[in-house]
């Protein structure tokens, strides 16, 4: 099957990048599970949070919130959550930390941080910072959006499709996946905590991504509690955070412990210490969670994705390293990758594209 790009992955990265890129190429998704974003896009917290990451991530934020909000798809993925951080004593300089360079947040203190989340423990806080426009987005509308977009483009997905080999061929790459073999310019490896491994598979360096879990669980609270009007609330030091969740919470001890790729389970003792972390920031019993999973985030040493070209790989493409922030970054990154892959302009700034570049991870 002859084809302009392929993309390696079909999880929120490769399914929004390959519907830009079908705009004006022929493109198919390769993933080797039978359902789009089953490791990382369907396990996440889905919160869009304008101020998370570094300079170029909340760069990446603000570029892709009016395709979150309804630009692209025409339906909002977005829904009205709002996210209070808290901070001990100890914690001080990292919540200033996070305000040097931030928008549209509003200082708390520990009563008015307890008025919007009635459970805080008023004396165990020493300060707090609300962020209203925080967002939850509805993945799976997201995600199976960008899939209609790109059928409707005359892209093609393929499921149940694990790469076996990849190998250059003149001026193109050859795939080699589920029996049959595809043929393109230009490969994008999109393959999340598997991203390395399929550089290696071509014959390119890797960048040295680490798969990282993240665990969570969900627990009742007692009758006479609605945490549904709540906003996300956790720590600024990132030990642990609670989201409301139909009438209950979704409490993740905000794990980030290296893993090999795979489909990834949770730990029990890690969720033990998470969760005394966050009992020791309300008045609300422990009961046994109902359910627990875990998913992966994966990571370079500088927590930047790395988007671009490979400098010694002519067709090879990088989409990847994402860590926590893939959902609510995925219509930039898709933009721009389908404009570097295409020779167009990229719309995000220079230092922005520069920041992402693969060959800032090489010397």
């Amino acid at each position: 099957m002859s084809q302009d790009v392929i993309v390696i992955g079909g999880g929120i990265a490769g399914i929004s990048a390959a519907a830009e890129l079908a705009r004006s190429a022929k493109v198919t998704v390769i993933e080797a599970e039978p359902q789009l974003g089953y490791h990382a896009t369907g396990r996440s917290a889905a919160i869009f949070i304008r101020n998370y990451g570094n300079a170029t991530l909340r760069a990446l934020n603000a570029a892709a919130y009016p395709a979150l909000a309804g630009d692209l798809l025409g339906d909002s993925m977005l829904s009205p959550r709002g996210e209070v951080m808290l901070a001990r004593d100890e914690d001080l300089p990292v919540l200033e930390d996070y305000l040097d360079g931030s928008t549209g947040i509003e200082r708390l203190t520990a009563q008015q941080a307890t008025e919007l989340v009635p459970v805080l423990r008023t004396d165990q806080i020493a300060a707090a910072m609300l962020e209203q426009d925080a967002q939850g987005i509805d993945v799976d509308r997201l995600l199976q959006g960008y899939a209609r977009l790109l059928r409707a483009r005359g892209g093609v997905i393929e499921t149940g499709s694990r790469v076996t080999a990849i190998t250059r061929d003149g001026t193109g790459w050859r795939v080699e996946a589920g029996g049959q073999v595809f043929a393109a310019g230009i490969v994008v490896n999109a393959a999340g905590g598997w991203a390395d491994q399929v550089a290696q598979m071509a014959g390119v360096r890797p960048v040295g991504l680490v798969p990282k879990r993240r665990s969570a669980v969900i627990m009742a609270v007692p009758a006479g509690i609605d945490p549904d009007g709540w906003p996300l609330f956790g720590s600024i030091a990132e030990t642990w955070y609670a989201k409301p969740e139909a009438g209950r919470l979704m409490i993740s001890p905000a794990d980030e412990d290296p893993v090999e790729p795979g489909d990834i389970h949770a730990d029990d003792m890690v969720l033990a210490e998470g969760l005394d972390r966050f009992s020791q920031m309300v008045d609300l019993p422990l009961v046994r969670p109902s359910h627990s999973w875990a998913g992966m985030r994966s990571f370079l040493a500088d927590k930047t994705p790395v988007v671009g070209m490979d400098p010694d790989a002519p067709g090879f493409f990088w989409l990847a390293g994402q860590g926590g922030y893939g959902v609510q970054t995925s219509p930039a990154l898709a933009c721009l990758t389908a404009a570097l892959c295409l020779g167009e302009p990229p719309a995000l700034a220079a230092d922005v594209v520069a920041a992402l570049a693969p060959d800032r991870l090489h010397g």
